[in-house]
């Protein structure tokens, strides 16, 4: 009895958590995030504001001793704005970020934003972290995702090995006219990280056409393949014959492989 109650116990527990999580980790993701925006932009916004109060009454007032007066001035003003304005620190930053948003999307904040990209590129230590923290905001953030038109099965990394792959456009003008033949480019995601992964381009005969969802075939990568589309999933039947080495024939008829 107690093996059985352990055991439905992690079953369940575990379906819990896997219903749980994928909601717990973005709640606490987006609470990460603004926090640090808070932390990072609207504290010190709120100083800045704090610190402008204090310097104006102090100047008013005009007492002896003006940076004493400054400096206990400006704890009192910032610890009354901390109680009961903070969140227009938080409202300001946020609005800044957008306000930059708009300027590196103009022709200028592009221009300016490409040469500041460039230093941190050829700064060493920075080099080695900010291109793939970059990558990695831009697969998130980016307006402009990629488009797959359909999954396909190719043979990849070498002949005998089936991986799946999404088809994103056709090939290079340049590989067409060169080999005269039509071709593909394909994307071939990694597990259990599918924004990453390597494009290839095969030749159109090349590859066998899925009758699969997008979603569900980066669910099966992202899984490692243990979450198989339910129109893709063998019967106990056809387990049992390619056990024994029977598979269907093109036309539907068994034949012995």
């Amino acid at each position: 009895m107690g093996d059985g109650f352990m055991s439905d116990f992690k079953r369940f527990f575990l379906r819990g958590l896997a219903a749980v999580l994928p909601t717990v980790l973005t709640i606490a993701i987006l609470v990460w995030v603004f926090g640090q925006i808070d932390r990072y932009f609207g504290r010190y916004i709120n100083i800045a504001v704090a610190y402008g109060i204090a310097l104006v009454q102090t100047t008013v007032r005009n007492p002896p001793g003006f940076r004493a007066a400054l400096g206990t001035r400006f704890h009192e003003v910032y610890a009354w704005w901390g109680r009961w304005f903070w969140w227009t620190g938080f409202l300001a930053a946020i609005a800044a970020i957008y306000v930059f948003g708009r300027f590196v999307a103009s022709f200028l904040g592009r221009s300016l934003w490409r040469m500041i990209e460039r230093m941190l590129n050829r700064t060493p230590v920075v080099r080695q972290v900010y291109p793939n923290i970059k990558q990695v905001t831009d697969f998130l953030l980016s307006e402009k995702k990629i488009e797959f038109s359909r999954v396909v099965a190719v043979e990849y990394p070498r002949k005998g090995l089936w991986s799946i792959g999404l088809v994103t456009a056709p090939g290079m003008r340049a590989l067409h006219q060169a080999l005269g033949a039509e071709l593909l480019t394909v994307f071939v995601p990694s597990s259990p990280t599918p924004f990453t992964g390597y494009t290839i381009t095969v030749r159109r005969e090349e590859v066998i056409d899925l009758p699969v969802s997008i979603d569900d075939a980066v669910r099966f990568v992202v899984s490692g393949g243990v979450i198989m589309p339910i129109s893709q999933q063998l019967s106990d039947a056809e387990v049992e014959q390619a056990r024994q080495g029977i598979l269907p024939s093109p036309r539907g008829k068994e034949t012995l492989a």
